[in-house]
């Protein structure tokens, strides 16, 4: 996460185990990606039977218009284009800039495991001309654009600590999503530090991003930023990490939310799991950038099982000490779980009944309604 000073504690190597689980999610896809096959682009035609003039088909084995997707967004040089990714891995980084606004990237198959987009670059890669990325630079994906729809797409970012001892910058980002009315479905996010930054284009720009039915996993952070996120029927994964002696090994949710944005995350009837042993994992710290010293973190947890990798005794913790997370906006409703259970109160923030009828997607998206369309 930008503007962040390394914890050395907490952002050492990443266990074998782990990261066996993030190579095993990509790398079979890599054999299995198939040659010419009949309906590779399943229900959704084919070049020589376009669905209209702003359908791209992309396919690594070389049956649709390009072969990567990055040369697919570059080509579509206007509004409304739709690309059918063919089951694959497609290893390269992808911008999707400002000007390509209501893009919809469609997975052919119609499973998220059998379309990959990843790379592998941290927030400390040296990059070829000198210098080191940074933790937005590090992003597999970064889409920018207002409208962007993505279904069935696993979005990943396999740099691992183990393999890079000597960089320290181990922020890796697998999506940094800053437009406004962003949705996702279906859709896996696979990493480890900083997965998933879903923030904003400006300081005073309050995007609205949608997320169902999604699968985000990861250790430090993982899922980031300062947008007005809904995130509904979804599932958080904690990796396991050999590398720490003692809790925490990290943090689901680090929202950045801007002072003046009435909305920041929502998770609602959703899961979060882990690999890790119990209690190892906080649920969230605010994170106040030194670019918005006004931020104040805002994350609404409602209807959802916090499994026992949460910390029930102490969930949240501070990022800063300049900004404890008691002065932030943090409240929970209706969790269930071993990770949910209120042993501490005054640790657990709780919405009453009247304050949780506005902790719903309706309230928090307005007049775009993602979910009518999915």
């Amino acid at each position: 996460m930008a503007g962040r000073h390394p914890v050395p504690s907490r952002r050492s190597f990443v266990t074998a185990g782990a990261g066996a689980v993030l190579a095993l999610a990509v790398a079979p896809r890599a054999q299995a990606a198939p040659a010419h096959r009949g309906r590779v682009f399943g229900p959704y035609g084919s070049p020589a039977g376009r669905l209209d003039e702003r359908t791209l088909y992309v396919d690594a084995a070389g049956a649709g218009d390009f072969t990567t997707v990055q040369d697919a967004v570059t080509a579509a040089s206007g509004a409304g284009y739709t690309l059918v990714v063919a089951p694959g891995v497609y290893r390269e980084t992808v911008a999707v800039g400002v000007a390509r606004t209501g893009m919809t990237w469609i997975g052919a198959s119609g499973n998220a495991r059998d379309v990959v987009v990843v790379y592998d670059n941290a927030a400390g890669t040296p990059k070829p001309g000198g210098g080191t990325y940074g933790t937005t630079g590090s992003a597999t994906t970064l889409v920018q654009a207002d409208g962007f729809t993505a279904r069935d797409i696993t979005f990943a970012n396999d740099w691992l600590r183990a393999d890079h001892p000597g960089i320290t910058g181990t922020q890796a980002v697998a999506l940094k999503v800053q437009g406004d009315r962003s949705a996702f479905l279906r859709c896996r996010f696979l990493g480890h530090q900083d997965t998933l930054y879903a923030d904003s284009t400006a300081l005073g720009t309050f995007a609205r991003q949608y997320f169902r039915d999604c699968y985000a996993e990861g250790d430090v952070d993982f899922v980031f930023g300062r947008a007005t996120a809904v995130f509904e029927r979804c599932r958080f994964r904690t990796l396991n990490r050999t590398d720490l002696g003692s809790a925490p090994y990290g943090f689901v949710f680090a929202p950045s939310t801007a002072g003046a944005n009435p909305r920041g995350y929502l998770v609602t009837r959703s899961r979060i799991t882990s690999e890790a042993p119990d209690a190892h994992y906080k649920l969230a710290r605010p994170w106040v950038p030194s670019s918005d010293t006004t931020a104040r973190p805002m994350l609404t947890v409602c209807r959802t099982r916090l499994d026992a990798g949460i910390d029930a005794v102490a969930p949240y913790t501070n990022m800063s000490s300049g900004f404890p997370w008691q002065d932030q906006r943090f409240a929970e409703y209706r969790n269930s779980g071993p990770g949910a259970a209120v042993t501490v109160p005054e640790n657990r923030p709780q919405l009453t009944r009247e304050e949780a009828g506005s902790a719903t997607r309706e309230a928090y998206l307005g007049d775009w309604t993602p979910w009518e369309g999915f």
